[in-house]
C-alpha cells in the first residue's frame, strides 16, 4: 500500500524502514504525517530510526528521524496486533 498523508516525501533511509514496517504481519499501511525540522529523537538516533510513541485505536503513533528532522508516522494495524507490531518495530530500529 502506498504511503499517504499530507507529506508523502521522506529521506531514503526512512523510506527503507517504512517499507520494512509495511511488510510486517498485521500492518495495513503507513501514513506519513507532519515534519518538524531541526528536532531529533535523541543523541543515539540516526536517520531512519523509528520510535513508537503510543498505541491508538486502529494503529500506532510513531516518529522517525529523517535527514532534516522528525517526521510523524501513523502505522495502521489490524485490530489486536498493536503490541506485537510495536515490539517488532523496536527490534527494527
Amino acid at each position: 500500500m502506498p504511503s499517504r498523508g499530507r507529506h508523502q516525501s521522506t529521506s531514503k533511509e526512512c523510506q527503507r524502514i517504512i517499507r520494512k514496517i509495511e511488510a510486517l504481519d498485521g500492518v495495513i499501511g503507513v501514513i506519513i504525517g507532519q515534519s518538524y525540522g531541526g528536532k531529533s529523537l535523541g543523541k543515539q538516533s540516526r536517520t531512519g530510526t523509528v520510535k513508537v510513541q503510543r498505541i491508538e485505536d486502529g494503529g500506532l503513533k510513531a516518529a522517525t528521524q529523517s535527514s532534516k528532522g522528525l517526521q510523524e508516522l501513523f502505522i495502521r494495524t489490524e485490530s489486536g496486533h498493536e503490541h506485537a507490531i510495536a515490539a517488532k518495530i523496536a527490534e527494527l530500529s
